[in-house]
């Protein structure tokens, strides 16, 4: 079955539908999707621990992504059908025994695969990396901002939906891309499900966007 890799804003932290993007996943990505987490607060507030002391973005950048770790940690503990998974062996492991893994990024992982260590790189572009190593079939951001119709990548970084770093990882890329605000469960569930009759969408392929009337609504 084709993977698909959901990348959860840290900005669901405090929002109340986190709890029913969970029970989705969990129950329905099950085999087949991989979560990775946003940094959301816990990256917050290592930004503001750096513009206090002033320490490089190589530490930044570690801590960022310990703050993934946080998020992603809360997320298996609201839900015990997901499991966090720090390896890539192990998100292997956890699709082949028909679980939801959370995925909590190894920083030797990141650095042998030379990914730098920069705030131009954020859990965006890390979800965008593991769809490549995984070849997922889909790449699926979930936001708490209202995502309007957009005809570019360049457009989604200057609207700061994505990090500056975005376009280089999805470019060419094999997968499909889909950014859902985070009300706009109903219409994932469909899209997971193999519904192609959907009322609009926005679909990005790499750098290229197809887009039909309108984006994705369950309102």
């Amino acid at each position: 079955m084709a993977v698909w890799v959901v990348k959860l804003g840290g900005s669901l932290q405090k929002n109340k539908v986190l709890a029913k993007w969970l029970d989705i996943l969990a129950e329905r990505g099950r085999g087949r999707v991989v979560i990775v987490p946003g940094g959301g607060k816990f990256a917050d507030q290592v930004r503001l621990a750096q513009g206090y002391w002033n320490f490089d973005d190589s530490v930044a950048h570690q801590m960022a992504v310990l703050g993934m770790h946080q998020f992603g940690l809360m997320l298996s503990g609201l839900d015990s059908r997901l499991k966090a998974a720090y390896t890539l062996d192990a998100i292997r492991d956890s699709l082949k025994n028909c679980q939801t893994p959370v995925w909590l990024p190894e920083l030797t992982v990141l650095e042998q695969n030379r990914i730098p260590a920069s705030w131009d790189i954020t859990s965006d572009s890390l979800a965008a990396w593991l769809a490549t190593y995984m070849k997922a079939e889909q790449l699926i951001l979930v936001k708490s901002a209202e995502i309007r119709s957009v005809n570019s990548i360049e457009k989604l970084v200057e609207q700061e939906i994505v990090d500056r770093a975005f376009g280089g990882f999805v470019r060419n890329a094999g997968f499909g891309l889909r950014i859902f605000s985070a009300d706009q469960v109903g219409c994932f569930v469909r899209e997971l499900g193999g519904e192609k009759d959907i009322q609009g969408r926005a679909v990005l392929f790499g750098d290229r966007l197809t887009k039909s009337k309108v984006i994705y609504s369950n309102r």
